[in-house]
């Protein structure tokens, strides 16, 4: 069954969701952090296109195919560093809300290594990257 295409039915629905990626871009965010973001809630959420889509930006970025090959593990290497590890794990607590909300442990740990500027831009890239996953999980987007 054919879905529908939100940036054709209602440009005005898709600009809105174009407001919070400008505001991304100049927010000053890390643009690999911001991949791993993206990348790592579109796992969670199971949304193909958003993954294939955001592991190639992370690549043209110069982030290491490993990194993204173990990025759903990782908590069992060594090769995220600590602030990376803390806004991942902000992502996926950000990502599974129902599953406990967000504990303030994670809160603190992701606030210790974030100045109070970027802990609100990755707050909002995680929310962004959800909003897109259900929209084109709702849609079917299809890989390109």
């Amino acid at each position: 069954m054919e879905r529908i295409n939100l940036a054709n039915a209602d440009a005005e629905a898709y600009k809105a969701m174009l407001g919070l990626e400008s505001y991304l871009a100049n927010s000053g965010l890390d643009k690999t952090l911001y991949e791993l973001i993206k990348t790592r809630a579109s796992q969670i959420n199971g949304c193909a296109f958003c993954i294939n889509m955001h592991t190639r930006d992370a690549m043209k970025l110069g982030e290491t195919a490993q990194r993204l090959f173990l990025l759903d593990a990782w908590r069992e290497t060594a090769l995220f560093s600590e602030k990376e590890r803390a806004v991942l794990e902000l992502t996926e607590a950000i990502t599974l809300i129902t599953n406990g909300h967000v504990p303030d442990e994670v809160y603190k740990k992701a606030a210790a290594h974030l100045t109070p500027g970027e802990l609100a831009a990755v707050i909002m890239a995680i929310v962004t990257i959800n909003g897109w996953n259900r929209i084109a999980i709702a849609t079917r987007k299809p890989i390109e």
